[in-house]
């Protein structure tokens, strides 16, 4: 369960929630963790960066196939961060063979980056003859 709180005014009611949730789960055998976290960015942010990611991937081939959502994150993600002037790292695989790329993960972004990501998927894919499910996202 996860609870999201956005003012003081919120706070007993969802508390109370996580608490009934929590003690059914104990009362069952379950071990729980709690965690109180800073929020990164609204589900409606997340839920953009998302559909606009598979905009993408329903309607570019990227080196001669299509690729999956998973993948063409990864793709836009990383050339996003270049074009900041921030890079992904390379490194040596594990088992010795080829390198693997460490990514930057989307989870982590702030709002503010969510939506610079965004308007950067939204730009290389208007370039690209992309057509965007929330146009009006487009122009905000």
């Amino acid at each position: 369960m996860k609870v999201i709180v956005n003012n003081a005014q919120e706070l007993p009611q969802k508390l109370e929630q996580a608490r009934a949730f929590a003690k059914a789960q104990l009362l069952a055998g379950r071990k729980m963790q709690i965690e109180v976290k800073k929020s990164v960015r609204s589900l409606e942010a997340n839920a953009r960066l998302h559909a606009t990611i598979s905009d993408v991937a329903i309607q570019i081939e990227w080196a001669g196939k299509r690729r999956d959502v998973e993948t063409w994150k990864r793709l836009l993600t990383a050339a996003w961060l270049r074009a900041r002037g921030e890079s992904v790292e390379l490194l040596p695989a594990l088992d010795g063979h080829g390198v693997d790329v460490v990514f930057a993960r989307t989870s982590k972004l702030t709002g503010a980056e969510c939506s610079e990501l965004c308007e950067f998927i939204y730009a290389w894919g208007s370039e690209r003859g992309v057509r965007f499910s929330c146009p009006e996202e487009v122009e905000a």
